[in-house]
């Protein structure tokens, strides 16, 4: 229960920030969200997993972006699962980065990366061996500078002959030349390329999927989430584009349950949170009839919110 207490009184510190740029009623929601939590257990009473909760699922929210970014690398790594073994394709991880800028900057960078990153998936070179990719914009707060970093995590499908093909391969160093290029920027220093061992890795995945904006960044004071709240929202964040949002569109429609895990743990208990305004307070610890067991047990591990 740390994490989401953890989450729960950021929360609340949200809602000071939040107040004079949301309706009463989004407000409402917000200072009522996670304040119940139902939660199956094993036999134990130690392995968990979350099952019901009055949840506000604002992208500011603290509690939900973290449940949602968890969600987020469950669903990308299935169709990673999915493209290797029906469309055999390999991964790439591509983190694109430029020099930090200023609050009244962050916007139109912004806007600048996402038409510098058009450029790229446009040369000649990349389309040629990009099958689709998956891009998520993360900004992060530098305190000591004052100052906002905008960079992309991406997940790029391409065929295997990509990695000993010489003539398509694309070397670290090419693709900070195209970078540079397509964002017209010949001081940025860097760009991160690695190979995708694992598509069941967790913690690579994550990556792609971690929050947009971390709540330790945003919520150092007002005058930073003002800057978060007005440049991320209405924006969106995450992007599917070729084969990934094919197989997207087969993982919203249900077509890809085949590649989700069977949650083999045995659940018997029900138990019941309420939040007291500092940390949350068990009300009711309730055995399941097997009737409810049945219906309960045996599911598909859609989210990750499994507390070993």
């Amino acid at each position: 229960m740390e994490k989401y207490t953890e989450k729960k009184l950021r929360n609340q510190l949200l809602q000071t920030f939040i107040d004079k740029h949301v309706t009463d009623s989004t407000l409402l929601r917000i200072k009522e969200c996670n304040t119940f939590m139902l939660f199956l257990a094993d036999k134990t009473l130690e392995k968990t997993k979350l099952h019901g909760a009055n949840s506000c699922k604002h992208r500011f929210c603290p509690v939900c972006s973290w449940r949602k970014a968890r969600k987020n690398a469950l669903k990308i790594s299935i169709l990673m699962q999915y493209l290797k073994q029906e469309e055999n394709k390999e991964f790439v991880f591509l983190t694109l980065t430029a020099p930090n800028v200023k609050t009244d900057e962050l916007n139109d960078e912004i806007k600048h990366y996402n038409q510098s990153f058009k450029r790229l998936m446009e040369r000649k070179e990349v389309k040629a061996v990009v099958k689709g990719y998956v891009r998520k914009l993360e900004v992060t707060y530098n305190k000591n500078r004052d100052d906002y970093h905008p960079h992309f995590h991406v997940v790029l499908a391409v065929n295997k002959s990509y990695f000993t093909d010489t003539k398509a391969y694309i070397t670290r160093d090419r693709w900070l030349e195209l970078w540079q290029k397509s964002t017209k920027n010949p001081l940025i220093t860097q760009v991160d390329i690695r190979r995708v061992k694992h598509t069941d890795n967790k913690k690579e995945v994550s990556e792609i999927a971690k929050y947009s904006a971390k709540d330790s960044d945003y919520l150092q004071n007002e005058k930073v989430f003002d800057t978060f709240y007005k440049t991320l929202t209405g924006k969106r964040l995450i992007v599917y584009s070729g084969l990934f949002k094919d197989a997207n569109k087969k993982y919203e429609n249900k077509e890809l349950n085949k590649y989700i895990e069977q949650d083999p743990t045995k659940y018997i208990y029900q138990i019941f949170y309420h939040w007291n305004q500092t940390d949350y307070i068990q009300t009711e610890l309730k055995l399941m009839s097997e009737e409810l067991q049945k219906e309960l047990n045996n599911t598909m591990l859609t989210d990750t919110d499994i507390e070993e």
